[in-house]
């Protein structure tokens, strides 16, 4: 028996129900209305708009952006409208539609973070909150939260206090050893955690002896990262119970597929959307077609499923 493709996807991950485990990556996919011409809002699995900080900021300066083999650089600085214009402008579009929205939050200081926090928990519409701990700590001299597992325990328990809502906590691959960030985000209350942010890199224009990049150094992103990626999603997998929304070069249904066999409960789609704008519904195809094919009845029944 052919079983409804809403049944074989769908998942519940760390309370928030999902049609399926597809998701749009912070920072890819604007604030969802950019994409609507192209993609299907209603059958995503959940829409995560870009990241939002307590007030509007401008990002860096022009180049932000350049192409590598198999990926691509990125600077663009969390330019956004801030929270009381992602509120006001952006997020009434979403609530139109019937997909869980999930809010990336961005600061530089902890108490940025629990502002934008306390104001999204205090509006409908909002399905969970996903940490971006690459941020800057500029009370630790620029210090990202995310590279040093006592930052990361302390801003992760301070937001959980603040909200009721999930947290997804998004980890930076710039670490020596990223089971020991999981595991503090994991201690103080995390529901889930995303994995995995961009690479550090940068490029040079051999011609000009300038940096590809205003800002000199970027966010590599692209097939290019999924080895490793996909390396940290399955040693997290193994080390922590929360569950993991898995992302770093996912490029069609194949990708995604590995992803889940190596822990992921769901995925996270970036850089393929700047390619294929349509490319989530693609994916969502190709999964439930390997589940048919397969003959397997749920998509929790795959995740973390190799072999070794």
């Amino acid at each position: 028996m052919t079983l409804p493709t809403s049944e074989r996807l769908h998942l519940n991950l760390a309370g928030i129900q999902m049609r399926n485990p597809v998701m749009t990556a912070s920072g890819t996919f604007g604030y969802g209305s950019e994409y609507a011409d192209f993609v299907d809002l209603n059958k995503l699995g959940a829409v995560v708009v870009k990241g939002i900080t307590s007030v509007p900021w401008p990002g860096n300066p022009m180049q932000r952006i350049a192409e590598t083999p198999s990926g691509m650089l990125n600077a663009i600085g969390l330019q956004n409208v801030g929270v009381d214009g992602f509120i006001e402008q952006k997020l009434p579009y979403l609530c139109d539609y019937d997909v869980p929205v999930i809010a990336n939050v961005c600061g530089k200081q902890e108490a940025e973070y629990i502002e934008v926090v306390d104001k999204l928990s205090a509006t409908n519409g909002i399905a969970g909150i996903e940490l971006n701990v690459s941020c800057p700590n500029l009370n630790c001299g620029g210090m990202s939260f995310g590279v040093d597992p006592q930052l990361t325990f302390q801003l992760v328990a301070r937001v959980r206090k603040a909200t009721s809502l999930p947290i997804l906590v998004k980890l930076s691959p710039n670490v020596t050893d990223i089971t020991e960030i999981a595991v503090a985000a994991a201690d103080a209350g995390a529901d889930a955690l995303s994995m995995i942010n961009t690479l550090l890199g940068m490029g040079i224009d051999i011609k000009t002896r300038r940096s590809l990049l205003a800002n000199v150094t970027g966010g590599l992103s692209g097939p290019a990262i999924k080895p490793v990626a996909l390396r940290m999603v399955w040693q997290v997998y193994n080390t922590v119970e929360i569950p993991i929304v898995g992302m770093g070069g996912i490029m069609n249904g194949n990708d995604a597929l590995e992803f889940i066999i190596a822990g992921a409960s769901a995925v996270a789609v970036g850089t393929a959307n700047f390619i294929n704008p349509g490319v989530s519904m693609e994916i969502i195809q190709g999964i439930d077609a390997y589940l048919a094919d397969q003959q397997i009845r749920s998509i929790s029944d795959l995740v973390g499923s190799l072999e070794t």
